[in-house]
C-alpha cells in the first residue's frame, strides 16, 4: 500500500476539472479550520498544499476516535484549489465525478484517497468507488451539513426535547436534495462513534460520525441508505475499546434473539379521529372504565398484530370491556420476562410485526370503541452488552453510584432519574407512545421501586437523600414531570401507577402539596394493591372461617377515597404458584365457580375501576403460561364442562353491560357521597351490602353473600324514597351455572326501619352470590 506523502509534498490530483455554473454545496464555515477557509483560484500566488490527511487525522479515523470527520473528509477549499479526501476501506480506486468530468484521486493507503483540484469553489460532485467486486457511484456523506439544528441541540442539552425521537435515532429523509438516512445518537463519553450496518458489511470504519459540540450528540447523514436497513452504532469507549450498540431510540428492531436496529418510517393512515376527539370529553375517573389485561404474544399464540386486529377488538367488544391493557409492547430480548425488561424503549416488539402493524391493531381497537392502555417500564433496564448498560463506556442511562444503579430484585439497572438527558429520554418516550401510537393510557410499572432509595435494600446498601430521608427525590421529580407533560400534550390520556405502598398523593396534582411536603405525583389512577391482597385473602378462606376475616372485605373503604383507584386482578395474581382466580376459591367445582362469580360482581360494584386478566373471564383453572396462553379449549362445545366456563364468561359480559348502563357504579368513584354502607358488619352471615349513587343520587343496591347456604327473608335497610327495587344482576342465575335462586319480580320496601334506615326489604339471598338491584 502507498505511504502517506510527507507534509507539504504535492500529490497528483489526476485530471483537473470543474463543474461550470453549479452552486457549490459548502460545509459550515465554522467547522473548517481557518487555514482552509480561503480557496485559491488557479494561478493564485499561495503555494498549493498537500490534500492528503495528516498522520494524526489518519490515525484517529482508523481507530474510530475522530470527533469531526467532516472537517477533514469531503471537499474543502484550500490554497491552490479544492482538496478532495475520501476514506473508503477496501476500495481500489476513488474518482470524483462533477458534471461531465471525472478526476481520479490518489491512493494514500489504508483506504484513504485524496486529490487537489485547481477549482475556485467546491462543485456538486459524486464519488465513483471501485471495489474488487465492481464499481459503485455514490454521494459523499461528508459533503452534507448537520441534520440537527441549534434548537434541537439546545433542547436536548436542557433535557426538554419532548419529541426526542424526531431528533435522535435513524430517519429516512431527503437532505440537500439527496435521499438517505440521518443517524444521531447521544453518547457524551464516547471518543468516537461510527455507523455500522448491512450497507457497509457491518464495518463502520468508513462511516465515522461527527460530534455536535457539547451536546454529546453524534450525527451522520448517509446517502442511499433507506428503510429496512439494519444498523448499530460502533462506539469507541474512553479506554479506547469498542462496543457495538443497538440504537436507544430505534423505532424498529430485528426479531429477537437478533439485536440490530432497523431503519424505518411510518406509512400508516389513522382512522380513529372520532375516538380521539371523544376520549377527552370525560375524565377517566368519572367514566366507565373496565379493563381486559392482555399479553399479546400469548392471547392467541402465533398471531401477528394484524391477525390479532381481526380477533381481539371483536372479542373485547363482545364482552363489553371499555379498555384493553397490553402487557409491555416495547422490545425485549427474553420473552419469559413478559416484556418487563426492555431494551428497545421506542420500538414495538418485532415478534408480532412492524410498528405500522401495531398501529393498525390500536386503530382497529379504537374503531371498535375500545381504549388501549399499555404497560410502561421506566424503572429499570437489563444489562445486555448491546443495549443501554454503560452505553458509551461509562454509566450513562444508569446511575453512576453502583448502589443506586443495581436493582436488587431483578438483576437489572435502574435509570439515573437525576440526569436531565435520561429524564428526557423517558419523558419523551411516554409522549412517543401516546402521540405516535395513539395509546390512551400508560400503566407505569414498579413505581414503588422507583420512589424509595431503600427499596429491597438493607441498611448500609443505600444512602439517604439530602434531607436524610429514604425518598428518591430524583424519581419523584421525574414522575411529576412525566405526568405533567403527558397530560398537557395528550388530552384524554390517563396514567396509572402500579404503586404498592401508602405513598401520599400518587393521584394528586403535582402542584398540590400534601402532609408529607411533596407535591402529588400526578397520576390519574392507582392500582389498589391493598384491596386486591385483602379481598383475595378473604375469598381463599373456607366460608365457615370467613366471619373471622370479615374486615378483609371492608377495610378498603377506610381509604377508598385517598386516591383514584383501579381494582386489579392482574397477571401477577395467576402465576408462580398463586393459582388461577377460580382455583383460589375453596370448595368443590360448583362452589369455586359460584365464589368466583360472587367475587367478580362484588368487585364490579366496589368503588374503583376494574381490571381482569385474560383467561379469568371464563374461569380458567390453570395458571397462565406465556408459552401457551389462555386455555381456549375450555370453551369448545365438544368439551363436557364447556357450559361451566361459558357461564362465567356470560356473567362477565353482563357485568360489563349493566355496569356501563349504571352511572351509579362509575360516575362518583372518587366521591365519598357515591357510596353508603347498608351493612358492613354482618360477619356471622358473610354478608356485605351497600349503595352506590350516581351524580343525580340514583342508587344501585349491591348485596354479596359469601356463604354456601340460602338465606330466606334476609332484611336489609333501604332508603324510603324508592317505591320498588328490581334485580338487574344475580350471579346465581342458572345460565351462569348457578342454582337459580332469583327474584323475577320487583321487591317493595316495608315501612320497618332497619340498619339505621327508615325502610327495609326482605330478600332471599342465594348461596355464594352477589345480587344487584336498582329502582324499578
Amino acid at each position: 500500500m502507498k505511504k502517506t506523502p510527507p507534509a507539504g509534498q504535492k500529490t497528483a490530483a489526476g485530471k483537473q476539472t470543474a463543474a461550470a455554473g453549479k452552486t457549490p454545496a459548502r460545509p459550515r464555515k465554522e467547522r473548517v479550520p481557518a487555514q482552509r477557509t480561503t480557496a485559491g483560484a488557479p494561478g493564485a500566488s499561495a503555494a498549493p498544499v498537500s490534500p492528503a490527511l495528516s498522520p494524526v487525522d489518519r490515525e484517529r479515523l482508523l481507530t474510530g476516535t475522530h470527533h469531526d470527520p467532516h472537517t477533514v473528509l469531503g471537499a474543502h477549499p484550500v490554497p491552490g484549489g479544492v482538496a478532495f479526501r475520501a476514506f473508503r476501506p477496501y476500495a481500489r480506486a476513488v474518482t470524483v465525478v462533477a458534471g461531465e468530468f471525472r478526476t481520479g484521486l490518489s491512493d494514500d493507503g489504508e483506504g484513504f484517497f485524496s486529490g487537489l483540484l485547481p477549482l475556485p469553489a467546491v462543485p456538486e460532485y459524486r464519488l465513483l468507488v471501485t471495489y474488487e467486486s465492481g464499481v459503485r457511484e455514490t454521494e459523499d456523506p461528508y459533503r452534507f451539513l448537520p441534520t440537527l439544528g441549534d434548537l434541537d441541540l439546545h433542547l436536548i442539552g436542557e433535557g426538554r426535547h419532548e419529541r426526542l425521537w424526531e431528533a435522535l435515532g435513524a430517519h429516512p429523509t431527503t437532505w440537500q436534495g439527496v435521499a438517505g438516512t440521518r443517524f444521531a445518537v447521544w453518547a457524551p463519553n464516547a471518543r468516537g462513534v461510527r455507523v455500522a450496518g448491512g450497507f457497509n458489511f457491518w464495518d463502520g470504519t468508513g462511516h465515522p460520525m461527527r460530534s455536535l459540540g457539547s451536546s454529546g450528540v453524534w450525527e451522520l447523514f448517509l446517502p442511499g441508505v433507506g428503510e429496512g436497513e439494519l444498523y448499530k452504532f460502533e462506539i469507541t469507549r474512553p479506554d479506547g475499546s469498542r462496543t457495538l450498540r443497538a440504537d436507544p431510540l430505534a423505532r424498529r428492531t430485528q426479531v429477537p434473539p437478533e439485536t440490530s436496529s432497523v431503519v424505518t418510517a411510518s406509512h400508516h393512515t389513522w382512522d380513529d379521529a372520532q375516538w380521539l376527539a371523544r376520549r377527552a370529553m370525560t375524565p377517566a375517573h368519572e367514566a366507565p372504565f373496565s379493563v381486559y389485561e392482555v399479553h399479546l404474544p400469548s392471547w392467541r399464540p402465533g398471531r401477528t398484530y394484524r391477525e390479532l386486529a381481526e380477533e381481539l377488538p371483536a372479542y373485547v367488544k363482545d364482552l363489553g370491556f371499555t379498555h384493553v391493557e397490553l402487557m409491555p409492547v416495547a422490545e425485549h430480548p427474553f420473552g419469559g420476562s413478559w416484556g418487563y425488561q426492555v431494551t428497545g424503549f421506542y420500538a414495538p416488539t418485532a415478534r408480532l410485526g412492524t410498528p405500522d402493524d401495531f398501529k393498525y391493531l390500536v386503530d382497529r381497537l379504537h374503531q371498535a370503541g375500545i381504549g388501549v392502555l399499555m404497560d410502561w417500564v421506566p424503572a429499570h433496564f437489563p444489562r445486555d452488552d448491546w443495549a443501554l448498560a454503560e452505553f458509551d463506556g461509562r454509566p450513562l442511562y444508569e446511575h453512576s453510584d453502583p448502589r443506586r444503579a443495581a436493582h436488587p430484585d431483578w438483576g437489572t439497572l435502574e435509570f439515573d432519574f437525576g440526569r436531565r438527558e435520561v429524564r428526557n429520554f423517558l419523558v419523551a418516550n411516554a409522549v412517543y407512545w401516546c402521540e405516535e401510537f395513539h395509546i390512551d393510557g400508560l400503566r407505569v410499572d414498579a413505581v414503588a421501586s422507583m420512589l424509595y432509595l431503600d427499596y429491597s435494600r438493607e441498611p448500609g446498601q443505600w444512602t439517604p437523600n439530602e434531607h436524610g430521608g429514604r425518598e428518591n427525590l430524583d424519581a419523584v421529580a421525574f414522575l411529576q414531570e412525566m405526568n405533567a407533560t403527558v397530560y398537557r400534550r395528550c388530552p384524554g390520556v390517563v396514567t396509572v401507577a402500579e404503586e404498592s405502598t401508602a405513598w401520599d398523593g400518587v393521584t394528586r396534582a403535582t402542584h398540590h402539596r400534601g402532609p408529607s411536603g411533596f407535591g402529588g405525583l400526578g397520576f390519574g389512577l392507582k392500582w389498589n394493591m391493598g384491596w386486591m391482597h385483602d379481598s383475595l385473602q378473604y375469598m381463599s378462606h373456607e366460608p365457615v372461617h370467613r366471619k373471622y376475616h370479615h374486615h378483609e372485605m371492608t377495610f378498603s373503604m377506610v381509604y377508598a377515597y385517598s386516591e383514584n383507584y383501579v381494582l386489579p386482578i392482574s397477571h401477577d395474581e395467576v402465576v408462580h404458584g398463586k393459582r388461577s382466580l377460580v382455583s383460589k376459591m375453596p370448595g368443590d367445582w360448583w362452589q369455586q365457580r359460584a365464589g368466583l362469580r360472587a367475587y367478580l360482581a362484588f368487585m364490579w360494584a366496589h368503588p374503583g375501576k376494574q381490571l381482569l386478566f385474560m383467561g379469568q373471564e371464563f374461569a380458567q383453572g390453570a395458571e397462565w403460561s406465556e408459552a401457551t396462553g389462555p386455555d381456549w379449549w375450555l370453551l369448545d362445545p365438544q368439551y363436557g364442562a364447556e357450559a361451566d366456563h361459558r357461564g362465567v364468561r356470560d356473567l362477565v359480559r353482563d357485568l360489563n353491560a349493566v355496569y356501563r348502563d349504571s352511572p351509579a357504579l362509575w360516575q362518583r368513584d372518587t366521591d365519598p357521597a357515591g357510596f353508603e354502607w347498608i351493612v358492613g358488619d354482618a360477619a356471622e352471615d358473610n354478608v356485605l351490602a351497600f349503595l352506590r349513587r350516581d351524580a343525580d343520587g340514583t342508587p344501585l343496591l349491591a348485596v354479596s353473600h359469601f356463604a354456601p347456604v340460602v338465606r330466606a327473608d334476609y332484611r336489609l335497610g333501604v332508603p324510603d324514597d324508592v317505591p320498588a327495587w328490581t334485580e338487574v344482576l344475580n350471579t346465581d342465575t342458572a345460565r351462569y351455572g348457578g342454582s337459580d335462586v332469583t327474584r323475577p319480580g320487583p321487591v317493595k320496601p316495608e315501612p320497618q326501619g332497619w340498619h339505621g334506615r327508615p325502610a327495609s326489604v326482605r330478600l332471599t339471598l342465594p348461596p355464594l352470590a352477589t345480587v344487584w338491584l336498582r329502582p324499578a
